[in-house]
Formats: structure tokens, sequence, C-alpha cells
């Protein structure tokens, strides 16, 4: 009987171990070409965990994948990205037999003395628990093909002191030219975006609609109720409207604000504990921020005009 849970693997040397492929050239980073058949491993519950980077491009798979919190189908190309920890499902009733692509993991280590160990969590990718991969055009797809060639030449040369610093070069190249071809994403794919943005906007109506707002949202519990992560929402959301999440919740709060402000008597603090603000600095000082006036200030200039 196979046990619960999925399979966590720690390091890219086991990856390869349990994958049925020889050993990286390198201990940190791998580059994997999926050119030929390959046989699944057997894993407890077809879930794995790894504990480092990835990014990948996969093709020509008759299955569904499960990476985060949604399923892929790969028969064109499609980019994902994982950050460590991230979970994957895989599909034994699909046909791999004519697999193509390629896979580059990179423990954390590897790219740890650089600025971009800093940066690489802030691409949104990374940051979405895979509720959008990426869809590229055959020009797009051969210009990240070219990159990663270039990773792959430069990691399976014989090691020397500025191999690690060329290879992170040319890891950031890649990831700036995924991230233009993310943003262009959310552009040509503006309709099929524009469900989600009506599902956003009413919600945040409906959340302003009440006299008493108990609990002010956060982005991540708006983002939850429509099923996406909070760093798509907000990708999406500037994209689209120019503005993120937060602008978008913080606008309906200033607009609730200023209706409680001109027709109720209610007090500025009363006003803040009724958008669901524990401290009425916090709610002063956002409204000033917005509207370059204070609440008291904003009502009594409404009044004497």
């Amino acid at each position: 009987m196979k046990n619960k849970g999925p399979l966590i693997i720690n390091s890219i040397s086991d990856y390869h171990k349990i994958m049925g492929m020889p050993q990286p050239e390198h201990p940190l980073i791998s580059v994997i070409g999926l050119k030929c058949a390959v046989a699944l491993p057997d894993l407890p519950d077809d879930k794995l965990i790894h504990n480092f980077y990835s990014i990948f491009l996969k093709k020509n798979i008759n299955a569904t994948i499960g990476y985060g919190r949604k399923c892929y189908d790969f028969s064109n190309g499609v980019m994902g990205f994982s950050l460590p920890k991230q979970v994957f499902t895989l599909n034994r009733e699909g046909d791999y037999s004519q697999i193509a692509g390629w896979m580059l993991l990179i423990h954390p280590d590897f790219i740890r003395k650089y600025d971009l160990a800093k940066r690489i969590d802030h691409y949104g990718f990374f940051s979405y628990n895979m509720n959008e991969a990426l869809h590229l055009s055959e020009k797009e797809e051969a210009m990240i093909d070219r990159i990663m060639e270039d990773i792959r030449n430069e990691y399976q040369q014989s090691i020397d002191a500025f191999s690690q610093d060329v290879i992170v070069s040319h890891i950031e190249v890649l990831l700036n030219y995924c991230n233009r071809f993310y943003n262009r994403q959310f552009i040509t794919r503006q309709s099929s975006e524009q469900e989600p943005l009506e599902k956003f906007e009413e919600l945040i109506k409906q959340i302003f609609r009440e006299d008493q707002i108990r609990h002010l949202p956060t982005v991540n519990e708006i983002a939850e109720q429509l099923n996406v992560s909070a760093h798509y929402l907000s990708d999406m959301l500037r994209s689209l409207t120019g503005m993120s999440a937060q602008q978008h919740i913080h606008n309906g709060l200033i607009e609730k604000a200023k209706e409680i402000l001109l027709t109720t008597n209610l007090t500025v603090n009363e006003t803040a504990y009724n958008l669901g603000f524990e401290y009425p600095q916090y709610f002063n000082r956002l409204f000033k921020s917005k509207t370059g006036l204070t609440p008291a200030a904003f009502r009594k200039d409404f009044v004497s005009n």
C-alpha cells in the first residue's frame, strides 16, 4: 500500500535519481532536455515537492499536469515557474511518448550570493501559486529556447571562476524576457480576464454597500474568493485598469467614507470604526493621502460650500 503524502525532494541530485537520470553536472543547477519518452517514478500518491526553483517549457504531452492550484494542458508550448515547496501532481494516464521541451532546476544556494536571490520571488509568475501559466508564441518560444541553449552550453563546459556569474546572468535575461511576455499576455488575453475583473468589481461594490463594515477586506481575502492569488489579481488589475487590487480597495473605502461623512452625523472616529479600522489615526492618514484633506476638513469644506 502506498503511503499518503507527497514525496519531498531536497536536492537536485535526488531529483535526477528519482527520475532515473544521470547525476547532474553541477549539484546546485541542472538543465534537462525533454526529447524522449519518460518513465514516471513510483511516488507515494503521484505528488512531489521539490525544494528548489524550476522553470520549464513542456509540450506534446497528451495529458494534464497539475502544479499549484490548477492543471495544465501541455499539448502546446506552455511555460511554468515554481518556487521551492511547490506541489506537482503527475498524471499516469497520459501519453508522454512525444514529450519535448526542457527544465531548468535551480537550488536557492546557487544564487544566494547574487542580487537575484532577493528579487527572484518578486517576479509575478513565481508568486501566482500557479494560477496562470505562460503561453508563448512561436517567436517567443524560439527566443526562450536560444537563452536556454546559452545556459546549457555554459553549464556543460568545464567549471571555472566565472561559470556561476555567467549562468546567473543568463537566468536573469531569461526571467526578464518572461516578465515581458507575461505582461504581453495580460494585454492580449484581456477578454479572458474580463470575467474575473467584473467579479472583482462586483465584490468590491458588495463589500462597501453595507452600512457597517465590520472587517476591512485584504487583497488575500478577496483573491481567495475569486480563486486566484493576490499577486495574480493585482497584476491582472494593474494591466487592465492601471491600479492594483489594494488601490481598488482603498478607492472603494474612500468613496464609502465620503458617503458616511456627508450623509450622517457620525464623528470621524465613529466613521473609522464603521469602516473596519481599529485605530482612527490609520483612517485619517489614508483619507488624507487619497484626498489631500483630513476627514474633518473634507466634511467642513463640503458644508461650507
